[in-house]
């Protein structure tokens, strides 16, 4: 088994969640009482936030760079951020080490195109949505669109995961807040909804809808799982 190093903490609400589906999915596949090999180094998600809302990307590229190459130096053999938007800065982190980096969107795109989709509803913070590191990459390799919704709802989508998903708050309103403006990105030809955001799974789940739902915490532990035991 492959060690996988995981920079977390962003936040650590889905953080945990990673950690238990990586070990739950090791044990799936090998049974009785095994589990992952995992190293982890968290993050003070205040201190990220800021600098998210500032702007100052090329600060949190070098932060993330520095953790992805002390987890390789402390043995990883390869990285996983354990949140979307982070991935803005992807492409610093992989020049920062010689392991490879597990990239979300690469696993989303993969179940995608395996189960024939090719136009998908996308949620998520406002830099998942807006910022073209994700759209373009599920479009470049994978051939994927991904729609948007309206700014008022980008804005709303945005403000119940920092302000209520990241702090562990699950809301009743919110949850139809986040079905409505699904129902309308289905309305504009979306064949699903990526939940784009890796605290979203913890508010809407396959049984809050009929609509084909990828979670993307999920998808990415699955297949950095694979990645493991290979």
């Amino acid at each position: 088994m492959k060690t996988i190093g995981i920079i977390g903490g962003m936040s650590w609400e889905s953080t945990a969640l990673y950690y238990r589906l990586l070990n739950e999915g090791v044990r799936e596949q090998l049974g009785g009482l095994h589990s992952a090999s995992i190293l982890l180094d968290s993050c003070d998600f205040a201190e990220m936030e800021k600098l998210q809302t500032s702007g100052n990307w090329s600060s949190i590229g070098e932060i993330l760079s520095e953790k992805a190459l002390k987890l390789q130096n402390a043995g990883a053999e390869g990285i996983l951020i354990a949140t979307n938007s982070m991935h803005e800065v992807s492409d610093g982190v992989v020049g920062a080490i010689s392991v490879p980096l597990l990239h979300i969107a690469d696993a989303v795109g993969e179940a995608l195109i395996g189960d024939g989709l090719d136009t998908v509803g996308l949620l998520g913070t406002s830099f998942t949505m807006e910022r073209p590191f994700y759209t373009s990459r599920l479009k470049e390799r994978f051939g994927i669109d991904a729609l948007i919704p309206e700014s008022e709802e980008r804005n709303q989508v945005h403000r119940i995961i920092y302000t209520e998903l990241c702090r562990g708050v699950v809301d009743d309103s919110s949850k139809h807040a986040y079905l409505k403006i699904m129902d309308e990105l289905v309305r504009k030809g979306a064949q699903a909804i990526v939940l784009g955001c890796t605290e979203i799974g913890l508010l809407v789940g396959e049984g809050d809808t009929k609509i084909p739902l990828y979670d993307t915490a999920r998808l990415h532990a699955e297949a950095a799982v694979e990645w493991m035991l290979e």
